[in-house]
C-alpha cells in the first residue's frame, strides 16, 4: 500500500534548513509566521536573548476567516506594532511554508506598511 507523506513533515524539514541561516537580533528581529487551519500567527523574535518582542494573530485584525485578506491586515498590524517600538528592519522567517498565498500577502503588506526585509 502506498502511503502519502505528511506535508507538515516536509515543512518542518524546510523550516530547520531555513533556521540554520535566518537569525534575529535586537536590532533586526526575526519575523516568524505560523499558519493554522483557523488563524495566522506572527512573532518578532530576538534569537540572541531568546525573547519574543511582539506578537499578533489574524483574529486581532477584525477580518473574519483565515484568508489572504486577513493575512494582509495582519501584515499591516505587525508592521504598525513594530514601527511603534522603533523596529524598522526584520528578517523574514516563512517557517518552511511556500512563499505563496497567505504568506506572500502577509509579507508584502508588512513591506508596504514600512518594514524592511
Amino acid at each position: 500500500m502506498i502511503t502519502k507523506k505528511s506535508s507538515n513533515v516536509a515543512r518542518k524539514k524546510r523550516h530547520l534548513r531555513i533556521r540554520k541561516t535566518v537569525v534575529g537580533s535586537a536590532e533586526r528581529p526575526r519575523l516568524n509566521v505560523y499558519r493554522s487551519n483557523t488563524a495566522l500567527y506572527v512573532q518578532l523574535v530576538d534569537d540572541h536573548k531568546q525573547v519574543t518582542l511582539l506578537s499578533a494573530r489574524s483574529q486581532e485584525t477584525g477580518v473574519k476567516g483565515c484568508n489572504i485578506e486577513a493575512a494582509t491586515a495582519l501584515g499591516k498590524l505587525i508592521a504598525q506594532k513594530a514601527l511603534d517600538k522603533n523596529i524598522t528592519s526584520v528578517v523574514f522567517d516563512r517557517s518552511g511554508y511556500l512563499y505563496h498565498g497567505r504568506i506572500k500577502a502577509l509579507a508584502e503588506a508588512a513591506r508596504e506598511a514600512g518594514l524592511q526585509f
